[in-house]
């Protein structure tokens, strides 16, 4: 149960990373990415495409840009983790 959510938390913060570098630096691409953070191209690829999928970015022939949604995504992110961290908190299991 722990691994699945270790990849999962790994995976989450892959693509916020590579959303945050096409917002610094858009339009970016898969191999700019792929160089700036060490990632492989194809999880960069698997990255782009998730965030393309959820319309926070889109693909230019020049790399990848925000959309309208991407600022208010950001927005909203900070109290959603800190909503989590909260829960989390929370949870405490007894030995």
């Amino acid at each position: 149960m722990i691994d699945g959510l270790e990849k999962e938390v790994e995976m989450l913060t892959r693509h916020l990373d590579v959303m945050q570098l096409v917002i610094e630096h858009e339009p970016f691409g898969i191999v700019k990415i792929s160089n700036e953070t060490g990632y492989p191209h194809h999880k960069v690829r698997y990255s782009l495409r998730v965030l393309e999928e959820e319309n926070l970015i889109e693909p230019t022939d020049e790399g990848a840009i925000t959309t309208d949604q991407t600022s208010n995504f950001v927005d909203d992110l900070e109290n959603k983790i800190d909503d989590i961290q909260d829960t989390l908190e929370g949870t405490k299991i007894e030995k």
